[in-house]
């Protein structure tokens, strides 16, 4: 059975950017759109062209580099904002406009002083008018997570007579469970006339740290785009995180869901991005954190050192990461501190280790971790006689 293709929407350069302390210039901006581009994102999300001169030239010089992904600019669901995104994209080698409008009760009552059906009338116009400058116009419903979903399944209808390629739905607050998320979009599958015409797209926030598990459950029930950032930045508690989703798919292979992603890729974006960007990777993030293939536990390193995929599903290789790392501490076993001695020239007896070990819990438990230089003091001081081989 082929695999059904999820494409990967990467908005790094726009819903990212809005970090704040996160703010890139325009050469910043085209070297990670270029690593975006060689990594496999089917669509760059570019920028919002119209909140400041800056943000239209980088989109605008994005829109003449990227060599293989469509390149997208948000607007508003007005008519200036549309007419600078497409001057912005008019380059681009797949040029999409991203357009919309709040759909939820909230925002029509207190963000527009708005009814439903002027909403949709207001969404009507944007999509229309998008499309006399692109074929490929995505429409978000922003909101979607706290939208009714009979409104919600109107307003994408009438998006996609429109003219409307992608439905965009987000969940904007980050409120959704991943089972109302998924039901969300099994519903619009299944209740919108002309879906077949459309993609629907996930957009997830993570302010209940459940972007991830959201956008898995958009894609499962129907959903084909999953839209996301490098090491999940983004507004607030950030966006869905597209390495954990790209592995996601490809470590439960009975989901028949896959990308164009080179996993390859991850570590080095990450790192790249994290570093353009001024915002740290945490240690424990999934997949691309520096603790992510570590291990300090004694259980765990004996279970690693003798089969790897005791205490790994995914091999470090696969997302760019030369190797697992062994990390000695006072929770080690004789088994790590056989294999770190190992690595530096010494090859331990049973007889050995056993009075090198002693002499290195006397040392771990003053130190929080033991390094190479370390373990050549340790065993030049346990009185075996041994120099290192290396």
């Amino acid at each position: 059975m082929g695999k059904d293709k999820v494409e990967i929407f990467d908005t790094t350069l726009r819903d990212g950017e809005q970090v704040p302390g996160c703010k890139l210039d325009t050469e910043q901006k085209l070297i990670i759109a270029e690593r975006l581009d060689e990594l496999g994102v089917d669509v760059i999300e570019a920028g919002f062209p119209i909140s400041s001169p800056g943000d239209f030239k980088s989109v605008n010089e994005i829109a003449k580099l990227v060599k293989n992904a469509t390149v997208c600019g948000l607007t508003r669901a007005v008519k200036k904002d549309i007419e600078v995104a497409a001057e912005a994209i008019k380059d681009a080698k797949r040029p999409r406009i991203h357009t919309g409008i709040g759909t939820s009760e909230s925002h029509i009552k207190y963000k527009f002083n708005s009814t439903q059906d002027k909403i949709i009338e207001r969404a009507v116009e944007a999509v229309s008018y998008a499309k006399t400058f692109v074929e490929d116009v995505e429409f978000y419903a922003e909101d979607a997570g706290r939208t009714d979903n009979e409104f919600l399944a109107r307003i994408c209808e009438a998006a996609i007579k429109a003219g409307a390629t992608v439905l965009n739905i987000p969940d904007t607050t980050g409120y959704c469970l991943p089972e109302e998320y998924g039901a969300k979009m099994k519903y619009l599958k299944e209740n919108v006339k002309g879906i077949d015409k459309a993609i629907l797209s996930c957009h997830c926030h993570n302010d209940l740290g459940l972007a991830t598990a959201n956008s898995i459950a958009g894609v499962v029930n129907g959903a084909r785009q999953i839209e996301c950032t490098i090491n999940g930045i983004g507004e607030r508690a950030g966006n869905t995180s597209l390495e954990e989703v790209v592995m996601i798919m490809r470590q439960h292979p009975y989901l028949n869901l896959d990308t164009d992603i080179n996993s390859k890729l991850l570590w080095d974006t990450s790192t790249m991005v994290s570093q353009k960007m001024g915002m740290p990777v945490q240690p424990n993030k999934a997949i691309v954190g520096s603790n992510a293939f570590a291990h300090s536990s004694g259980i765990h390193q004996d279970g690693v050192i003798k089969q790897r995929e005791t205490y790994e599903i995914i091999d470090p290789k696969d997302v760019g990461v030369s190797e697992s790392s062994i990390v000695l501490t006072a929770r080690s076993g004789r088994a790590a501190l056989a294999y770190r001695a190992k690595n530096v020239g010494y090859e331990l007896t049973k007889v050995q280790l056993d009075a090198v070990y002693q002499n290195f819990l006397k040392y771990a438990d003053v130190k929080k971790e033991i390094l190479d230089e370390d373990i050549h003091e340790i065993v030049e001081t346990s009185n075996i006689g041994m120099k290192s081989l290396a």
